[in-house]
């Protein structure tokens, strides 16, 4: 980043889950007394702490943390509402004289942040119902002819974006991708970003998955989650509830599987999930954001040359 920019500066620590994101992020606060703010679309959750892999108490007492644990797990969130708060944070922190430290493995969070997000109007109830109501196979060739582009660029078997392209295209009578390149309300252009991408071997990435699970299991993840199914105002379809060990753990409490098969289900579950964030922060942000396999302590400063 260009240290002698006017703007406002912003670090950025983004990466797959167990990557290590949290431990950097700590240790660049304690360095600069910034500030750390949540960019993962299920830490945002108070009611799972254990499963979502969210700082614990030690951490946030050796540095003050935004955004974690800030909505209920009965209510709806979004990217959308993340970014307004988000934005809200960073400003306020940058305010204080301090510098905010984004951190997370949402790359839709951090992608609605930085760049603004599309002014989609809302989608007709009834061609919502319609289309989710469809096999995936039948919106994929609906969309073909809505839609080309989209259908062509979009995995036949990917049902949630094939959908939400069909509904779109089909309540506004424009495609996903030109309500996205009306994009408004991101922050790019005001700050001086300071970004890292952790992309760790991953061999060495799933064994830590894998170990961070089984930590999980041993310490309330399964307490948590009886917790959570057990209240009447959570709709088994919330969003909470698609944290990866949520539907695992609650298939355990159910009885259909046992407490090894619902651990070794997450743990799949998860390196498939750090497998698709790989990807995409290998290859959706800018070329020119650093990408590093580990990053030892006393490099900080060689990435990061952001001190106050």
């Amino acid at each position: 980043m260009n240290t002698r920019s006017p703007l406002p500066k912003l670090a950025l620590i983004a990466g797959p889950t167990a990557s290590g994101k949290s431990s950097l992020a700590i240790a660049l606060a304690e360095r600069t007394g910034g500030v750390i703010v949540n960019a993962d679309a299920s830490q945002v959750y108070r009611d799972l702490r254990i499963i979502t892999a969210r700082p614990t108490p030690a951490d946030e007492a050796r540095a003050e943390h935004r955004l974690y644990g800030v909505v209920d797990g009965a209510d709806a969130w979004s990217a959308a509402h993340w970014a307004d708060q988000a934005r809200d944070a960073i400003a306020n922190i940058q305010q204080r004289g301090r510098l905010p430290i984004l951190v997370g493995g949402s790359g839709l969070y951090i992608r609605t942040l930085l760049d603004g997000i599309a002014p989609v109007p809302a989608i007709d109830p009834a061609i919502r119902e319609t289309i989710r109501a469809m096999p995936v196979a039948s919106s994929h060739a609906a969309l073909a002819v809505a839609d080309p582009a989209a259908a062509q660029r979009l995995a036949p078997a990917d049902t949630a974006r094939v959908a939400r392209a069909l509904e779109v295209v089909r309540s506004t009578g424009r495609t996903l991708a030109a309500w996205q390149s009306a994009r408004a309300g991101g922050i790019a252009n005001d700050v001086a970003l300071a970004p890292l991408v952790l992309l760790p071997d991953r061999a060495s990435l799933s064994e830590r998955i894998d170990a961070r699970l089984a930590t999980m299991f041993d310490t309330g993840a399964i307490e948590e989650v009886a917790t959570l199914i057990g209240r009447d105002d959570v709709p088994p379809a919330a969003p909470v509830t698609r944290a990866i060990g949520v539907r695992e753990i609650t298939a355990l409490l159910a009885g259909t599987i046992d407490r090894d098969a619902a651990l070794a289900e997450a743990c799949a579950a998860t390196r498939r999930y750090a497998k698709r964030q790989y990807t995409w922060f290998r290859h959706q942000t800018p070329e020119n954001w650093p990408r590093v396999s580990d990053l030892p302590l006393d490099r900080l400063e060689y990435y990061f040359n952001i001190w106050p």
